[in-house]
């Protein structure tokens, strides 16, 4: 098996997967428009596609799953502040004074993810 989508919860799949298209810089499917009760942002292969699912039930507690990002053309807070630009909510911040650690954000319906030091910052 391979795993071709990830799929989440929400309110607005138009509007979340916009936002996730922005931050990961993968394009909407052709075939979504606002309104859509579903909406895939396509990733470039072999990466799994994010599909947003609309559902009626708001988003309560912490997510049992969340994504952990590494900047490839960024460093973590340049990532950081890129992402909190597009809408992104500063959730938990765990930088250390010796600049390990990671960010905890979340995305505009709440959902938990981490964004890591790059690989030339771990080097």
């Amino acid at each position: 098996m391979i795993l071709r989508h990830v799929t989440i919860d929400c309110a607005d799949p138009y509007a979340l997967a916009t936002f996730w298209s922005a931050v990961t810089g993968w394009p909407l499917s052709d075939e979504d428009v606002p309104g859509d009760p579903e909406v895939l942002v396509e990733a470039p292969a072999p990466a799994p596609g994010f599909l947003f699912i609309r559902v009626p039930e708001p988003k309560t507690v912490k997510n049992r799953v969340h994504f952990d990002w590494m900047p490839t053309e960024r460093t973590r807070d340049a990532e950081v502040e890129r992402v909190l630009a597009l809408g992104a909510t500063l959730h938990e911040d765990h930088r250390k004074p010796d600049g390990r650690g990671w960010v905890t954000l979340l995305d505009p319906e709440g959902n938990e993810f981490c964004v890591e030091r790059s690989a030339g910052e771990r080097a």
